[in-house]
């Protein structure tokens, strides 16, 4: 798909795929066992969205990438996409700190983490590329304190820091992590502004949950600034999981609604094909919507995003969230309760 000026078309695409588990190692016993059934589900997903570049959440991260690169080789079975680029650095999901993070007087419990996690690395997320990934050039900003956030909305009870100002001092911004990370592409280099922030809720009437995940996404805009180094000024795109939808659903909804309206972004308003269920209860389009949380959660709300660089041209967008009758719609089910956003893109050359 080319034209005069107009470089071929790249299909980028973002997946929580939950593919985590409950201990170190078990991923990758899960997935050589050939025979995991959401594993298998993953696989025939991201094979019917075929991505150029892929990011994933949800992925156990090991310092050898051995469990990235065994689920790389799975995807390429019986003709899926070949990814012969990997890129993963340690999340913040379980990184000790030795300290009460959560407020509740209990120490090494997965909440006392950096991040989330029951283990060190799990649920992590993972960039895998047609094209060749310049890691030298790659920032990861997930050791960024929380409180050198310009602006920060660090949770306070009765004017003291919430849990302890020992705690605050530690805090990292990041609950999974925060990237900027260089494709060699043949257009020319393009940058991922990849993350995967922490739920809006899960917390107190000090609402640290919502005032963290509120910062991990206006992140974004103070690093597009400025503010932490010189961004890209072309072609780059904000791509992940926001973990909170700018309509419906709790949670602090300015920075969200901010990073959308941002001129140096366009929202592509990916979609899914036909009709989707209505829900009176929710104010937003919900073609739009991207995971369905069952009961007693919060139903279905838009929570991934990929929001490209205002220079960039959108040939088409969509959400992948086959119907009940339709092909692929057993494996979307199987793989996560989310659905991949994916967005073709072409540079201009002239």
């Amino acid at each position: 798909m080319a034209g005069p000026g107009i470089a071929d078309t790249i299909r980028i695409a973002t997946f929580h795929s939950e593919l985590e588990r409950d201990g170190p190692g078990r991923l990758l016993k899960a997935i050589l066992s050939r025979e995991d059934p959401q594993v298998l589900a993953v696989r025939d997903v991201v094979a019917a969205v075929a991505p150029d570049i892929l990011l994933l959440q949800g992925v156990d991260y090991d310092h050898g990438l051995v469990a990235l690169r065994a689920l790389r080789d799975t995807l390429a079975q019986d003709g899926g996409p070949l990814y012969p680029h990997l890129f993963a650095r340690r999340p913040n999901t379980g990184m000790a700190t030795r300290l009460d993070m959560d407020g509740d007087g209990r120490l090494g419990r997965a909440r006392d983490r950096q991040g989330y996690g029951e283990f060190s690395g799990q649920g992590g997320m993972a960039l895998l590329s047609r094209f060749p990934i310049v890691k030298p050039a790659a920032q990861d900003f997930s050791g960024l304190l929380w409180k050198e956030m310009p602006g920060a909305l660090l949770p306070k009870v009765e004017g003291r820091p919430f849990p302890s100002a020992r705690a605050q001092a530690a805090q990292r911004l990041s609950s999974v992590g925060h990237w900027v990370v260089p494709i060699a592409h043949p257009a020319g280099r393009l940058h991922l502004l990849a993350f995967h922030a922490g739920p809006a809720v899960f917390d107190g009437p000090e609402d640290r949950n919502g005032r963290r995940n509120h910062d991990e996404i206006l992140f974004w805009q103070h690093f597009l600034n400025g503010a932490f180094g010189t961004p890209p000024a072309v072609r780059f795109a904000v791509i992940g999981h926001a973990n909170l939808d700018p309509v419906d659903g709790a949670g602090r909804k300015t920075a969200i609604r901010a990073l959308l309206d941002d001129p140096r972004l366009q929202d592509p308003r990916p979609a899914r094909q036909g009709p989707a269920p209505d829900d009176p209860g929710q104010g937003g389009d919900p073609r739009r919507d991207t995971v369905f949380w069952p009961d007693p959660g919060p139903g279905a709300l838009r929570v991934s995003y990929i929001l490209p660089s205002a220079d960039w041209k959108v040939l088409e967008s969509g959400v992948y969230w086959p119907a009940d009758d339709t092909p692929g719609a057993q494996a979307a089910k199987a793989a996560s309760r989310h659905r991949p956003v994916w967005v073709d893109l072409v540079a201009r050359t002239d």
